[in-house]
């Protein structure tokens, strides 16, 4: 499947304009807080692929996320979704949403009448009370009497979609399709959505596309996020088979929380600046990192963030650096106004097994010409791996083999 940025070129035009920045940012920083304050909560335990959808930076869709062109319904319909680690239940806005009920969007609403094989699922149903334990279920709605199986979700910045759950043939490719897919469609959308159609759940929970086709592709996925908005990536299910196609991966455990499946969490245990490790006490970062596709920005313990921004501003000492503004998530940017030529410092984060990676410089670094990371963690709990870090890196999530691998320079 082609990946895209939804503020990029390679997704669908649009004459909205974006937000800023600075509220996109705190949008983030919502959600990072709400991930790591469930992950905090819940304590800590420690084939090649058949389908390959291109993805994109959302500009298209006013977004710093990542987007996935999907078909859903018999005949497919276009949407254009976030793809989402982060969250499991997948959703669409579906007519007969109103300006009142919906947030616009780029493309048509998806009309569940209009298709042969759409399914709401009936409330009193296995599939329906499965709901409940990852508490997406919303109670019941009744329609032309009958009494159907609502899901409701609530995101970190307070974003929330209710309708009925149900179930649609969702297509990935021309040659692939998966039937009887579990998904919400969206009858009431309240929040700052951006032009997004809807989602793409790919947490560890059983109401995700990745825990749905498990049987067909063994629980694994990956992903390739591209650098800027003239390119694209990948999302790919399945997992290499042999040796031989794991060639250029480095490898880290994987690990769970218990009580929140839908998190991917590994275990950094250091960074390093210009090839010269941080002086990072090993239990700042002993709760782990939760790889997320629909953060942005970074989120690291503060002694951790503190040493990095010491050494990245020594490092970058030569640029003009910005005044701090109160209003804005990230402390380190630059004014690079006529400088033709900025050199980037690396950073690489290790990880537990010895697996380092490199971030791409600068789109994997730097985002609008500051630094992407922030803190706001104490030492110790959580942190999350955000988009901008990711880039360029074919991640692959493999639960059955335990563990995540990344290759760089793979889109």
């Amino acid at each position: 499947m082609p990946l895209a940025h939804r503020h990029g070129p390679c997704a669908p035009a649009t004459t909205s304009s974006w937000p800023s920045l600075a509220e996109r940012l705190r949008r983030d920083r919502a959600r990072r807080d709400h991930i790591t304050r469930k992950a905090k909560a819940s304590g800590r335990t420690t084939t090649l692929s058949d389908v390959s959808i291109p993805t994109s930076l959302g500009a298209a869709v006013d977004s710093l996320e990542y987007v996935v062109t999907l078909g859903i319904g018999t005949p497919a319909v276009q949407q254009t979704v976030l793809i989402d680690t982060g969250s499991d239940l997948s959703w669409v806005q579906c007519k007969p949403c109103n300006s009142s009920s919906c947030y616009p969007q780029k493309d048509p609403l998806y009309d569940p009448t209009a298709s042969s094989t759409y399914a709401p699922v009936p409330c009193d149903s296995k599939a329906c009370k499965d709901l409940v334990p990852d508490a997406y279920d919303h109670g019941c709605t009744n329609s032309s009497g009958t009494s159907l199986c609502q899901y409701g979700i609530e995101y970190g910045n307070r974003d929330t979609t209710v309708g009925v759950y149900s179930t649609e043939t969702l297509t990935l490719s021309p040659q692939v399709s998966v039937k009887d897919f579990g998904f919400g469609c969206g009858l009431v959308q309240q929040g700052t959505f951006d032009l997004f159609d809807g989602l793409l759940g790919l947490g560890g929970a059983p109401e995700s596309l990745v825990s749905q086709t498990a049987e067909t592709y063994g629980g694994a996925f990956s992903y390739c996020l591209p650098p800027g908005n003239s390119t694209t990536g990948f999302l790919a299910l399945g997992a290499p088979t042999n040796n031989n196609d794991t060639a250029g991966f480095l490898f880290t455990p994987l690990h769970s929380l218990p009580e929140q499946a839908t998190f991917y969490l590994v275990n950094l245990t250091g960074v390093s600046v210009g090839g010269k490790p941080l002086d990072i006490p090993p239990t700042v970062l002993s709760g782990g990192m939760i790889i997320d596709s629909g953060t942005i920005i970074t989120g690291l313990p503060d002694t951790a963030y503190s040493a990095l921004r010491t050494a990245f501003r020594t490092a970058m000492s030569a640029y003009p650096l910005l005044p701090p503004n109160n209003d804005d998530v990230l402390d380190t940017c630059y004014n690079f106004t006529g400088i033709a030529n900025v050199t980037v410092p690396t950073v690489a984060l290790t990880f537990d097994g010895g697996a380092t990676i490199d971030l791409d410089v600068p789109s994997g670094v730097l985002i609008q010409d500051c630094l992407a990371f922030a803190g706001g963690a104490s030492d110790g709990d959580v942190g999350i791996i955000g988009n901008v870090n990711q880039r360029t890196f074919e991640v692959l999530y493999d639960s059955g083999r335990g563990h995540v691998g990344f290759r760089p320079g793979a889109c």
